[in-house]
Parts: C-alpha cells; structure tokens; sequence
C-alpha cells in the first residue's frame, strides 16, 4: 500500500519512510503542503500523512483541500501541540486521526494500520484466493499452508492483486501504486517481479499461474487458481 507523508522536519520524515518500508509499504516524502498537494494530484495514496505546521501551505488547509476537491484517503495528522483545540480543529477538517510528536513508532504503525483497514472496509482481515492467504497484519503469506518468503515487491504485488481480486491491473496502475514518484522503474521491472511471484506459488504447489497476463491489458489472479 502507498503512504504520502508530508514533513518539512527530514530526521523525521525519513526515519518514519525507514520504519513505514520495513512494514512494506511504498512511501513518498513532501517537505512543504504544496508538494503534497502536487503528489497527491499526481499519484493514489491509500494514507496520507500530515504535519500540521507546513511551509507554504499548512496540513489543516491542506487536509481541507484534499477534501473539498473528493479525496476520501484516510488523513493521519501530527503535531507538536497537545491541545484539544487542534485537535478538534483538525477533525472537524476531515482528518481521520490525530498522533502528537513525539511519538511511540509501534502505536503510530499500530493507528496507520486501524485507517488502512477502515479505509477498505470491505476487505477482510485476512485475503484469501483459494488456497493462497496473505495477512496484512503481520505479513505472512502462504498457499496450501505453506510459508512463502516473498521479496517486499513481490508482498505488494500479490497485496495489491488481493485487494483487487477481480480487476485486470494495468501496468501503469502497479507502477502508480508500488513505487514512488521518484523512482519509478520501466514497466520490465513489472514482468520480473510476476515471474519471480509466480515462481515462488508454483515452488508451494500451485498447478496454474496464480497471476494471470491479460495480454494487451496487464494483469491479474487467475479464476482458475
């Protein structure tokens, strides 16, 4: 899942991006409001996170132009203050939650996986494919109750086919959702990652290609797996 976090602090904004890769996440960083709101225009966020105090545009009236204009991503926002004021200020806005610096990592990666989870209340806890389980809790992925160890591309990937069971995902759609604004590869990079994912499931005992290529289209799980 993609995450925007928009922090002018940068010890901060990329000591969070570290702890948000490592629980498998693709992370983009804005250092001011209005380059979030450039980001944001330009790519889908599953969350976004905000610092209250920006340059050139703050986090309140960017979480209120986020909504006005119909973004209904969940909004995490932090501050410094710990006053009821603003955090009153920042949900009657459209935020969704609201963490004061400084904070405890594991309870700001335990709320950003409560707003993922709301954000996508039709998904289960845990996504299912026939034989093959992914929980986005801890990360473990198995088919036929095998364990499977994935690259963290390859996690995302299938996550990102789970999550839109049914759909033929472009390659353009897993580029804009998997990798960041800045290092965004050719869409061969896509095709290695499929091959290495496909790999792995028929190395657990699956007899068909769990990801199917729609040829001319993208891709997407196969209805015969």
């Amino acid at each position: 899942m993609k995450i925007l976090l928009v922090e002018d602090d940068d010890r901060i904004a990329q000591s969070l991006a570290e702890a948000l890769v490592d629980q498998h996440y693709v992370v983009d960083i804005a250092a001011d409001g209005e380059m979030g709101w450039e980001y944001i225009d330009a790519s889908p966020y599953d969350l976004v996170i905000l610092d209250i105090m920006l340059p050139k545009r703050d986090g309140i009236s960017l979480c209120q132009l986020l909504r006005r204009n119909g973004y209904t991503m969940p909004v995490l926002m932090l501050t410094a203050k710990d006053t009821s004021a603003d955090k009153v200020l920042s949900l009657d806005v459209g935020a969704d939650d609201y963490v004061v610096k400084p904070f405890d990592l594991k309870e700001l990666l335990a709320r950003i996986r409560a707003l993922l989870r709301r954000g996508a209340t039709v998904q289960p806890a845990i996504l299912e494919w026939g034989s093959l389980h992914l929980d986005p809790a801890t990360h473990e992925v198995s088919y036929a109750d095998q364990l499977l160890h994935l690259t963290p591309k390859e996690y995302g990937l299938l996550e990102l086919f789970l999550r839109n069971h049914g759909r033929v995902l472009s390659a353009d759609f897993i580029l804009d959702h998997l990798w960041s604004l800045e290092d965004p590869p050719g869409k061969e990079t896509i095709k290695v990652h499929v091959r290495g994912l496909r790999q792995k499931l028929k190395a657990a005992g699956a007899t068909e290609d769990v990801v199917e290529t729609v040829y001319g289209l993208g891709y997407r799980l196969n209805p015969k797996s």
